[in-house]
């Protein structure tokens, strides 16, 4: 029986159903086809590379995973020119330094080998988010927005998550005891290699449906009036099916849209109130002076 698998039945995750139950608990609704991808990629060991528009619940999924575990989330966030050193290790210069100055004030390890192993000693060694994800079991990593990193680290990254090890010269080599779970995020801003994803386990996460998207904003804010729920939500879905979008709103700017007219202490979207909150879900001027001006019949459905 295999790790993962370990780790599956311990959660009680006998199926997708399981999955898609317990990530309910936190209070992420996952549909029958991301759970199912969901539980394959735990039980499977393979990594989840989730693509889809920016704020329909990649990340959130990530951290829903890991609350379902039980186990720490540990982020790397890409970005253009991102290298394994800040991904995977560094060493605490400073640290080694003192540590000469201290062994010479002492006249001690006078054996160039023993001087050099106690410079390369695990407590100079400083975990980046994936060699931290390796020697912590359980684990979840989320590699967010890989689609912003180049071919060379997509490259490196392909190798960890093939072998769930990494050599460190000085060091050793670092083998994970569990293998982390792995989501890896993408906006889509460029495709990634095939390679890749020949590696992961694939899912597209697309705009919710209005009726599982007010589930949604019910689920993540139950203090909120149903009345207010569903005008957000039927708001924002007839903003995004607007062509002319720059930023379609993610449901992540539906549930921050809900948010703030709580914080108001609105029961109900009125044109006043929503016309002095789109900075709630918009975020661009050309996309809320166009929604403004048609905001009268947006509301009126």
């Amino acid at each position: 029986m295999s790790a993962s698998q370990s780790l599956a039945e311990q959660q009680g995750l006998g199926s997708a159903a399981d999955v898609a139950r317990r990530l309910r608990d936190t209070g992420y609704l996952a549909d029958d086809g991301l759970a199912t991808i969901t539980y394959l990629a735990v039980v499977m060991q393979r990594p989840l590379l989730l693509e889809g528009e920016p704020g329909t619940g990649k990340t959130a999924l990530a951290e829903a995973l890991a609350d379902l575990v039980g186990a720490p989330l540990i982020r790397l966030q890409c970005y253009e020119g991102i290298d394994s050193t800040q991904a995977l290790y560094d060493w605490d210069f400073t640290g080694q330094i003192l540590h000469l100055r201290t062994v010479e004030a002492v006249g001690g390890a006078t054996d160039a080998d023993a001087l050099e192993e106690s410079l390369y000693a695990d407590r100079f060694l400083l975990d980046r988010p994936i060699l931290r994800a390796l020697r912590t079991s359980p684990a979840v990593l989320l590699v967010d927005e890989i689609d912003r990193a180049d071919d060379e680290f997509e490259a490196f990254l392909l190798e960890v998550l093939s072998t769930h090890q990494v050599t460190i010269p000085e060091y050793g080599v670092v083998q994970a005891a569990v293998p982390p779970i792995v989501v890896l995020t993408s906006n889509r801003t460029r495709e990634l290699h095939d390679a890749l994803k020949r590696r992961c386990l694939y899912h597209w996460i697309d705009h919710p449906g209005l009726a599982r998207e007010i589930q949604i904003v019910r689920t993540r804010l139950p203090e909120i009036s149903a009345r207010l729920a569903e005008q957000v939500t039927a708001t924002v879905q007839r903003i995004r099916h607007n062509d002319d979008m720059l930023k379609p709103p993610g449901v992540a700017e539906t549930l921050d849209w809900a948010r703030a007219l709580q914080a108001l202490g609105r029961e109900e979207l009125d044109l006043e109130t929503a016309g002095a909150t789109l900075g709630a879900v918009l975020k661009y001027r050309e996309d809320t002076d166009r929604v403004r001006d048609s905001l009268d019949r947006m509301l009126a459905g």
